[in-house]
C-alpha cells in the first residue's frame, strides 16, 4: 500500500493566513475575483479505494463544460470564485484525474470508463455557519455497457462570519475541502467499486 505524507499544522496555518491575507487585499482593491485553492486528496479514502483493487479506468470531459453555465459560476457575497482550471467541471475532471493516478488506476485508454456531471455546485456564506454542497451524476460503462449511474452528494460546514473579509476567505478555503468530501462519497460506495472492478 502506497505511503503519503500530509501537510503540517504549521504549514496548514500558513496557508490559510495566506489565502485570508489574499482575500483582504482583494477585497479592500475592489477587484473581487478569487481563485479556489488547489485541490487535494482525501488519502485515507484513496488507501481504502486501493485496497478494493480497482481495474483501469479512463475519464469522460466532466459536465456542463460552458464556463457560463451556472454551475461553473459560484458568487461569495460581492466576490467572484473563479476555478484555477477554467471552470468547476474541470477543477472536478482534474481531481479525479490526480486520484486515480496516485493508486495507479487512470489509464485514458481502459475500457471502463467514467463520466461525471455536476448537478449542484454552491458554497452559502453564513453570518455565523457557511455551508457547501456538491451533487454529481456518476455513470461508469465498460465497452459501452452501462454498469453504474449514480447521484452523490458531498456536503460540508465551516466557520463564517458577518464580516466579508473573514466570510469570504473561509468560502473560498472550504471549496476544495467539498470536492473532497464528494469524492470520499463516491469512492466509499461499493456499488462505484464494483462498477469499476476489474
Amino acid at each position: 500500500m502506497a505511503i503519503f505524507f500530509r501537510p503540517q499544522g504549521v504549514r496548514l496555518r500558513a496557508f490559510t493566513a495566506t489565502l485570508c491575507a489574499s482575500a483582504a487585499v482583494v477585497l479592500a482593491s475592489g477587484c473581487a475575483q478569487l481563485a479556489a485553492p488547489p485541490y487535494a486528496a482525501d488519502y485515507e479514502a484513496l488507501d481504502r479505494l486501493e485496497a478494493a483493487r480497482p481495474g483501469m479506468v479512463a475519464l469522460a470531459k466532466v459536465q456542463p463544460t460552458d464556463p457560463n453555465d451556472r454551475i461553473n459560476t459560484l458568487n461569495l457575497r460581492r466576490a467572484k470564485l473563479l476555478s484555477p482550471s477554467g471552470t468547476f467541471a474541470q477543477y472536478l475532471e482534474d481531481a479525479l484525474m490526480r486520484d486515480l493516478g496516485e493508486i495507479s488506476a487512470y489509464d485514458p485508454k481502459a475500457q471502463t470508463r467514467i463520466a461525471a456531471r455536476i448537478l449542484v455546485n454552491e458554497l452559502d456564506l453564513g453570518v455565523i455557519n457557511g455551508t457547501g454542497r456538491m451533487d454529481v451524476e456518476v455513470v461508469v460503462t465498460r465497452a459501452s455497457a452501462q454498469r453504474l449511474r449514480k447521484t452523490y452528494r458531498g456536503e460540508l460546514a465551516f466557520d463564517s462570519s458577518y464580516a466579508n473579509i473573514v466570510a469570504v476567505p473561509a468560502g473560498q478555503a472550504a471549496y476544495p475541502r467539498l470536492v473532497r468530501a464528494l469524492l470520499r462519497q463516491v469512492y466509499a460506495d461499493p456499488q462505484f467499486i464494483a462498477a469499476i472492478a476489474p
